[in-house]
């Protein structure tokens, strides 16, 4: 695989965070618009500054993908429709999808506009992959609990290009599964609403109501996992063949895509260099930006109960030291160091009782003398907050001067500008002629409206040209270089010299973006777009269905009145039915006139395919009215 071949793709829920996603050397940023996306609770980015980050984002040669990636009702068709037309039309790269109505309605509207599967599709294995392929999606997101095997199994087998995560949190449940929220809080992760209900604390309890985890060395966020992080074994998941490496964190600040971006960009880079290692530094950095502790989750084995952040969900630091002395009123604390500690360090002790306190550090004295830097082994005093005891733990939270770093990556003073050169001619008794280039090879060339004529008090020179090409204001460019070819003794006024340069830098920028991203065919929404609706003949009575999993549970669903049973798939009870189970049931259905349907697992692995290879024909001899097929792989 070459490096071309490789996207590096980081999230960006603010203007700040694209900025940073861009400049510490993203490929793609995956964003989401007003409406229609999985993280509903993020700032996100409205119809203007959406067409404002299509333009800056291609100017640096950075791809756009927008997520559209929510279950959609059919009052939200129209304006669903209104919205990919826009989307498309303004030449977003991609849209990352879950709902089969989005697709088709995008495939009939927006032919020419990628559709990505979502994660919260649930692809599983290559079947589901190659599915979605020939549905129009050239891309699949596989769910984060693909292993390493069947993620290289997948690759080889699908047409299509296959991305995965490989940094950030992790749910606790299935990609697209988890209705947790919903039930709990009427907040559905589906609707891109999760009330992130898996970070609370929660208690074990049996029957009895008695906690069985009182005595346990278990903290009280049982269902909170660790995060992601993959810089251990990125070689690995390189050479599985995945095309795109997506960072976890629209709803993150700014900083942490910088950090998180800058590592992993320079850790793949490494990796094509031949020489793949990974600095302690980078270690100690992306762990101090945001950790839960990490993990690589099911990539390499199924990790159980080490894969959870039970005592704490959300960023816990990095350790620092402990306290090993206090003062009288407790005022005051030494801690003996085991990280380097700066001035504006943000720490929080996890004290004995209590909880945890924190404190920003804005002094600190080691023996007695005033440090702006204290290093690792030595013992340094700072101002405490009340309630700590001696051996309680500091963590880092907030590192002052990684702090700064990131923000080298964004933000007005730390654009990160294009070089242009300039060439300008203004020979007498003709228009003054601006072109500007970048590097790449594109041009914009335009002349003033003025003719150029004699100097009545002041003559064009270097310095005069320079200072109004430079004046490239809020745009991506700076200027590079300037070459100037000048009758002597002439003169263009500087508003005509301004407005060329405007025009140069205009069609410059056109052609840059043309060139990286083709413009596509303008489209129009029309409500004739949506499916025409169908008339359907009515059933004389409603149906009941009954979802067994048992011999037992179906006699009693057919002595209750079921209509239908559907048999197997999820299952919660043990042994799993048979074949001959099978057919002893579907011999009562049809001696009771019932119908009857074999069901199928949400999830299934890609080893599992081959099962379903053997039994499907083994079901269909048993000749039931039909499949529940649960998973789209199947």
């Amino acid at each position: 695989m070459r490096r071309e071949d490789v996207e590096l793709l980081a999230p960006a829920g603010t203007w700040e965070a694209l900025e940073a996603a861009v400049f510490a050397g993203a490929d793609a940023v995956y964003l989401g618009g007003s409406a229609f996306g999985a993280r509903a609770y993020a700032e996100n980015f409205g119809p203007e500054e959406l067409q404002r980050a299509i333009t800056f984002a291609h100017l640096h040669h950075v791809r756009i993908y927008v997520t559209v990636n929510t279950l959609v009702t059919d009052e939200e068709m129209k304006a669903l429709g209104d919205y990919v037309t826009f989307l498309s039309n303004i030449g977003v790269d991609g849209i990352i999808v879950q709902d089969l109505g989005i697709i088709r309605l995008c495939r009939r509207t927006v032919p020419e506009l990628e559709l990505h599967a979502s994660t919260q599709m649930t692809i599983t294995n290559s079947a589901g992959a190659i599915f979605a392929y020939h549905q129009g999606m050239p891309r699949s997101v596989m769910a984060r609990e693909t292993t390493l095997k069947d993620l290289k199994t997948i690759c080889q087998k699908t047409p299509g290009e296959i991305e995965t995560f490989m940094h950030g949190a992790l749910c606790i449940c299935y990609s697209g599964q988890c209705l947790m929220s919903s039930l709990i809080g009427s907040r559905s992760g589906n609707r891109g609403r999760c009330a992130q209900t898996c970070r609370m604390p929660y208690t074990l309890v049996n029957k009895e109501g008695k906690d069985m985890l009182q005595n346990a060395d278990a903290g009280q966020y049982l269902l909170s996992p660790k995060d992601m992080n993959t810089l251990d074994i990125l070689p690995q998941l390189i050479e599985t063949g995945v095309r795109s490496f997506k960072i976890e964190g629209r709803m993150k600040r700014p900083e942490y895509v910088a950090v998180v971006t800058d590592i992993y960009r320079r850790a793949i880079d490494r990796y094509f260099t031949g020489k793949y290692v990974v600095p302690e530094k980078d270690r100690e950095h992306i762990e101090q930006i945001f950790n839960r502790d990490f993990t690589t989750a099911y990539l390499e084995k199924k990790p159980g109960r080490t894969m959870m952040s039970d005592r704490r969900p959300n960023n816990r630091g990095i350790l620092l030291g402990r306290v090993v002395s206090l003062n009288k009123d407790h005022t005051e604390g030494t801690i003996k160091l085991e990280r380097t500690l700066h001035l504006g360090d943000g720490l929080e002790f996890w004290v004995s009782v209590g909880g945890r306190v924190g404190t920003i550090v804005d002094a600190m004295t080691v023996n007695g003398k005033s440090r702006d830097v204290a290093e690792v082994g030595e013992k340094v005093t700072i101002s405490v907050p009340r309630g700590l005891r001696l051996n309680d733990r500091v963590f880092r939270t907030n590192d002052h001067e990684l702090m700064i770093y990131a923000e080298s990556f964004f933000g007005p003073e730390h654009k990160k500008r294009i070089p242009l050169s300039f060439y300008v001619t203004a020979p007498f008794g003709k228009p003054m002629t601006i072109t500007a280039a970048d590097d790449e090879g594109h041009m914009g060339t335009a002349q003033t409206q003025f003719i150029v004529e004699r100097a009545r008090k002041h003559a064009l020179d270097e310095t005069v040209v320079r200072k109004q090409v430079n004046r490239l204001g809020n745009t991506e460019f700076s200027l590079g270089s300037l070459l100037l070819t000048c009758d002597d003794n002439v003169m263009v006024p500087m508003s005509e010299i301004n407005e060329a340069r405007r025009l140069a830098v205009e069609a410059l920028t056109k052609a840059r973006l043309e060139d990286f991203c083709p413009p596509r065919k303008k489209v129009q929404w029309s409500d004739r777009n949506l499916s025409q609706p169908v008339n359907h003949s009515l059933r004389r009575h409603a149906e009941l269905s009954v979802h067994v999993d048992t011999l037992d549970k179906a006699k009693a669903a057919l002595s209750g009145g079921a209509d239908v049973l559907i048999v197997g798939g999820d299952s919660f009870t043990l042994p799993l039915l048979t074949l001959k189970d099978l057919e002893t049931l579907g011999g009562w259905v049809r001696e009771k006139g019932k119908k009857w349907y074999i069901g199928t697992s949400r999830i299934v692995s890609e080893g599992q395919l081959s099962y379903y290879d053997q039994v499907l024909p083994r079901w269909q001899a048993l000749s039931p009215d039909g499949i529940v097929v649960s998973n789209n792989g199947l």
